[in-house]
């Protein structure tokens, strides 16, 4: 079983106070940040650019996960690569040929992932799960923070994890959408690895702490995991 983590994602964050918030979670003890990129186009939103990625490698050493929703990841990805991206993600339903794309960020140097939305099947990854590095399961319709879990996620996580040992594949499983201290327990035990959580931290009265007691809850189903 891979580490879990808890990658609070900046998305939810306060942007007139991002430093200080970045600091607050690192201090309680996270390895990485999820740094959502949108365009307008894929989904129904524009969130930040390449600038925003510099700043945050500026304050942090934390590693950062960039999952871009975007129409055009090819030309984008390279682009967040240099800003000081540890991994990137792209969507199955926005690359025309997945299989080059993934290649093509490992070249850079950067762990390459592959996203698939809640109406996207596992199957659709069949060819590709021996190339991607990780493969995130979106738990809500991506374009916004702060939208209730969709359960069916739990099913597409438990099969992703059952594909991997059946292949004696390494890929790890992220989750990102509707994470929260409720939940995040049935998670962990359906098979996921990196749990990206947004505005149950951010919003949350001491981000901190919520993160100290995501990270306790992490290990407690990992203990008892079957």
């Amino acid at each position: 079983m891979h580490q879990v983590e808890i990658l609070p994602s900046i998305l939810s964050a306060d942007f007139a106070r991002l430093g200080e918030e970045v600091k607050t979670v690192e201090a309680a003890g996270i390895a990485m940040l999820h740094v959502d990129v949108m365009d307008g186009h894929f989904v129904p939103n524009l969130t930040l650019g390449p600038p925003v990625m510099e700043s945050l490698r500026r304050v942090t050493n934390l590693k950062l996960d960039v999952h871009l929703m975007i129409t055009d990841p090819d030309y984008f990805a390279p682009i967040f690569a240099r800003a000081g991206a540890y991994s990137i993600s792209v969507h199955q339903e926005a690359c025309r040929h997945l299989d080059r794309t993934l290649r093509m960020i490992q070249d850079l140097g950067v762990k390459a992932g592959v996203v698939i939305n809640p109406a996207t099947p596992v199957a659709t990854l069949s060819e590709v799960l021996n190339v991607a590095d990780y493969v995130l399961v979106m738990s809500v319709n991506p374009g916004f923070g702060g939208q209730k879990f969709i359960p069916n996620a739990l099913r597409k996580v438990a099969q992703l994890a059952t594909i991997r040992a059946e292949r004696g594949l390494q890929y790890v499983i992220e989750i990102d959408g509707g994470v929260s201290l409720e939940n995040l327990g049935d998670i962990v035990k359906a098979g996921a690895d990196w749990l990206v959580a947004g505005s149950s931290v951010f919003h949350s009265v001491n981000p901190g702490d919520t993160v100290r007691e995501m990270r306790r809850l992490a290990r407690a189903a990992t203990t008892v995991a079957v």
